[in-house]
């Protein structure tokens, strides 16, 4: 295979990459703006088939959802369901402290009462309980008189706690979506695409646990239907909980590929629309002004949501999710905005004290940083800022006075961090730990964190190199400085939504010589720059004062000319929608 040639004959830019296509040329700059060709190309850059062009346009639930029975237990875990919904059975749903265990939690719980029971939501504290659940806390449940309990986003590899479960009597349906090992642990049925078992299901294994809840509300509909129980009843409308589906998915940076563009499409629309009091309290809590979008749901509702389960109560979203008082969702609204506020304190002393212990790591394949003290509910968002920053996995370990590490990981793509932790685990390396291939928790002995470090450089060193000798910036667009205009945004727009498996769209535009630059906000680069068509654009570039890009723009002058990469946006703040471009990378043009 010959090697690509480089976009704009670029091999090496500011940032030391060279720029590729990331499908086929959009050379909008000599051939004109087509935006039907535009979003074509985009949607086929992803991945998306020609046939299935106006699928992805538009993506809805009848062109991408499965027969739920295709999973394997899920009729099972259907049917215990159903005998409880016609019994009136004592149901316990126990999810995880994350948005995703917040939302998988809240829609079941709001199924189910739309079915006539009253569930209670039992939400694990982070510090005092750690992740999954744990035997006592089963056994508490059903010792409360519970006789069904639901994990949610949690449960794949709680061996212990439901052998416990069992000997309570109780009986456990595990709803999760985190890698599985080879032996499963005993439930009366385990719901999870990502079972090694799994057969046409597998193909699904990039589902958030919500989207998996979301499945399995579907199959216990259909049971129920199937047994006349809405004779002489209205059936729920399973799809006015999509919004739940939308938030949990982006949240949890599942791919948005397949079902989970079709969830969030159509989550977006039923959001819109405030039927959940919490979402809308939510919402404007965190300021939003304008509908809704998908960005929305990864930087501001889903941190809020976050917070409650890192430095506040754990379940403080999974209440907001399912009140429907409008004083209490201001309520709790405002106390996750305040612990939101908190929890970026916290955050920002430890990146700036984990950054500086990068600096020790060496070229390991992953970056395992300690620390004694730092505050296990951020941990994971610091492993997720160290990582873009490193360009290499990174796993965070926040160490108590116990001598016990609590540690959170991300990844980069084409390594599989949640396969290598199982695979520690299995070592013995670690007291627990899971994931998948972007993201993974872990416990371990202190003592053993260098352990680990070996472990994790022996068997992803090959990974990581790949991966990284393939790292190019990826274009779908090149267009010249007048072509950045609110049209051109909105045409990529429609190739949306995108997320994690589904890449928002970068465009490259220039040449352009700069005009005014300097410094704003927390190191952000601000830049004015003109094109030789006389059209100017507004650029910035996030948290780059000290780096190679910033320094670049910063020292670059007015008669240097340059070429810009990024992602195209809207600024109306003015009253008056413009374009501006925030930028990825540059490339010398002179």
């Amino acid at each position: 295979m010959q090697p690509r040639r480089p976009v704009l004959d670029i091999t090496r830019s500011i940032l030391g990459q060279p720029w590729h296509w990331r499908g086929g040329s959009l050379d909008m700059a000599d051939e004109g703006f087509r935006p039907d060709d535009l979003v074509t190309g985009l949607l086929m850059a992803r991945g998306c088939p020609r046939e299935g062009v106006e699928a992805h346009r538009t993506p809805t639930l009848r062109a991408f959802m499965p027969d739920p029975s295709i999973f394997r237990d899920m009729d099972v875990a259907a049917r215990r369901l159903a005998d409880a919904v016609q019994a009136n059975e004592p149901v316990t749903i126990f999810g995880d402290y994350d948005v995703d265990g917040a939302t998988s939690a809240a829609l079941l719980v709001r199924l189910l009462r739309s079915l006539g029971l009253t569930p209670a939501a039992y939400i694990p504290d982070r510090l005092m309980e750690g992740y999954g659940p744990s035997g006592e806390a089963l056994v508490r449940i059903a010792e409360g008189g519970a006789r069904l309990i639901v994990t949610v986003d949690c449960g794949a590899q709680a061996f212990d706690a439901l052998e416990m479960a069992r000997a309570a009597v109780v009986d456990v349906i595990v709803v999760d979506h985190h890698k599985c090992a080879a032996a499963l642990p005993v439930a009366h049925a385990l719901v999870n695409p990502n079972r090694l078992d799994e057969g046409e299901g597998a193909a699904h294994g990039h589902l958030a646990a919500v989207g998996v809840a979301f499945l399995l509300g579907a199959a216990l509909l259909r049971e129920l239907r199937g047994r006349g129980f809405f004779t002489d009843r209205a059936e729920p409308k399973l799809i006015d909980l999509l919004d739940l589906v939308a938030l949990g998915t982006v949240a949890d940076v599942a791919q948005l590929k397949g079902l989970n563009r079709a969830f969030v499409t159509q989550g977006l629309k039923v959001m819109r629309q405030g039927r959940n009091i919490g979402l809308a309290a939510l919402a404007r809590a965190a300021r939003l002004t304008k509908p809704v979008s998908c960005t929305d749901l990864g930087f501001a509702l889903g941190p809020r949501i976050n917070a409650g389960g890192r430095v506040g109560k754990s379940d403080l979203g999974v209440r907001l999710l399912t009140t429907d008082d409008e004083a209490e969702a201001d309520g709790i609204a405002a106390e996750l905005d305040r612990l939101n506020e908190e929890r970026r304190a916290i955050e920002a002393a430890v990146i700036e004290e984990a950054t500086e212990r990068a600096g020790t790591q060496g070229n390991r394949a992953v970056a395992v940083i300690s620390g004694e003290g730092w505050h296990p509910g951020v941990i994971g968002i610091v492993a997720s800022r160290l990582k873009e920053k490193l360009g290499r996995p990174t796993i965070i370990i926040a160490v108590d006075a116990d001598g016990v590490g609590k540690g959170s990981g991300r990844s980069i793509s084409g390594v599989d961090l949640g396969a290598a932790v199982l695979a520690a685990k299995d070592m013995g390396l670690l007291v627990a730990g899971g994931g998948h291939a972007m993201a993974a928790g872990l416990t371990i002995d202190a003592t053993r964190i260098d352990a680990l470090a070996d472990f994790l450089d022996e068997r992803l060193s090959a990974d990581v190199a790949r991966a990284s000798d393939g790292r190019a910036l990826l274009l779908d667009a090149v267009v010249a400085p007048g072509g950045v205009g609110p049209s051109l945004v909105d045409a990529l727009e429609e190739g949306g939504p995108y997320g994690a498996g589904w890449p928002a769209p970068r465009v490259a535009a220039g040449p352009v010589r700069i005009v005014k630059v300097d410094i704003v906000g927390n190191g952000h680069v601000r830049a004015i720059v003109v094109g030789s068509d006389g059209r100017s654009i507004k650029t910035i570039a996030f948290r780059a004062a000290d780096t190679p890009l910033g320094q670049a723009l910063l020292a670059a002058g007015t008669t240097r000319q340059l070429w810009i990469a990024g992602r195209a946006k809207v600024d109306d703040w003015s009253g008056r929608p413009e374009a501006e471009m925030h930028l990825d990378d540059a490339a010398w043009a002179d």
